[in-house]
């Protein structure tokens, strides 16, 4: 059985007059939205989530941006055990809290 071979399509402005007539004349309605239907699950889910807001995924009851002032050296070493461990430095100031607050009782 031979396979038919699918002809790339020719660049726009290559085309003769009446083959770009053919291959644009579904832009030339007045409205494209008279295509569309109501959204089944699968589109109202993707479209819900590109229009979401952009931003950081929620953690716990969300993250609060502060400000810290941290000795420079201090600092340097703690982001290269960041590093070492796969953590960021958020997350390994977070890890270093919770043992504070738990060595503490306090967590």
């Amino acid at each position: 059985m031979k396979r038919k071979l699918k002809r790339k399509a020719t660049p726009y402005p290559r085309m003769r007059t009446h083959e770009l007539a053919e291959a644009t004349q579904q832009y030339g309605g007045e409205s494209v939205i008279d295509g569309f239907g109501p959204l089944n699950d699968a589109a109202r889910a993707r479209w819900e989530r590109a229009r979401r807001k952009p931003g950081r995924p929620r953690r716990g009851k969300g993250a609060k941006v502060i400000s810290v002032s941290v000795e420079r050296e201090l600092l340097s070493r703690s982001d290269h055990l960041a590093r070492d461990l796969g953590v960021t430095r958020a997350g390994l100031i977070e890890r270093g809290l919770k043992a504070v607050l738990a060595a503490e009782g306090k967590l």
